[in-house]
């Protein structure tokens, strides 16, 4: 009864922040993508999303959203954001096939990972992400290793608590039952949690976009927007990230940054190399299995 109670006042709770989100964000001058990254994960994690979007995105005063975004944690919680957003729509998909056809756990977790990283690589990132690049293949080529390190992580952190909480509890493995979405909520809310120190690395090194300012008629004074974005119709989006100094780097599209950071070109060449933060995801997930199937029942 105590946990029926806890559930239901969860929920109740989620759809308030989701409706305060929904409607608030409306006026943030904030770019589509990250709104609905922000109105999801909302969805997924009830009051800690609404939180988190007065806290990272929502501006403070008019004027003001460029130099509040500016700080590099808030320009990773955006990047977290947009990971966990694109990924938990497929990963809640895995998981609910997962549980009408009775897979064993690790295979339902393959697929909620296939499935996770297959939205967010291919929608979340590549199709919303395109004209950024130039066009869909291009950014599936430029967002790849992003994904891979995030998506990871995100995993790493979410499988044991997919896993173990409420053990023993079959509402909690029956997607007609609300303790089935708080169990998948508290997953991906410590998903995004484990996932959120790889997209601060992410974003410092140009490998991921966090934060953006869009205003009305391309009324920007605070970051010089390069050709190709101009060319490409999106003025008045600021796409710069807090750089390794601290501050907006100007008059480099995101796209541009992102594609040198990833080849090691002059422009800026991450320290450590991406392969060596690979092998740090995948030691991430791995020990996620690991916590799982030595605690599992």
């Amino acid at each position: 009864m105590l946990l029926d109670g806890v559930t239901l006042w969860w929920f109740t709770l989620t759809a308030l922040s989701l409706l305060f989100v929904a409607i608030d964000i409306c006026s943030t001058p904030e770019n589509p993508v990250m709104k609905w990254a922000f109105v999801l994960f909302t969805a997924y994690s009830g009051p800690f999303g609404a939180f988190l979007y007065v806290l990272g995105c929502r501006e403070p005063l008019p004027g003001l959203h460029e130099r509040y975004v500016a700080a590099q944690w808030r320009q990773a919680l955006g990047s977290t954001m947009h990971c966990a957003a694109g990924d938990g729509i497929g990963i809640l998909v895995g998981a609910v096939i997962g549980a009408v056809v009775a897979l064993p756990p690790m295979a339902e977790f393959a697929l909620e990972y296939v499935l996770g990283f297959a939205f967010g690589w291919a929608i979340f990132q590549a199709l919303f992400m395109g004209e950024m690049f130039g066009s869909y293949w291009k950014a599936l080529k430029g967002t790849f290793s992003s994904e891979f390190l995030s998506m990871n992580c995100l995993m790493g952190g979410m499988l044991p608590v997919s896993a173990l909480a409420f053990q023993g509890n079959p509402d909690a493995h029956d997607p007609t039952q609300a303790l089935f979405w708080f169990r998948m909520s508290l997953a991906l809310m410590v998903g995004a949690l484990c996932a959120y120190p790889m997209n601060y690395w992410l974003v410092a090194h140009h490998l991921k976009h966090g934060m953006m300012t869009v205003r009305p008629g391309g009324t920007d004074a605070h970051v010089s927007i390069s050709a190709p974005m101009k060319a490409s119709g999106m003025q008045g989006m600021d796409m710069s990230n807090s750089g390794s100094a601290g501050g907006p780097v100007s008059g480099v599209s995101i796209a541009d940054r992102m594609k040198a950071a990833e080849g090691g070109s002059a422009l800026h060449q991450p320290s450590p190399p991406v392969w060596v933060m690979g092998v740090v995801s995948l030691v991430v997930l791995t020990l996620g299995i690991v916590i799982t199937l030595t605690f599992a029942g």
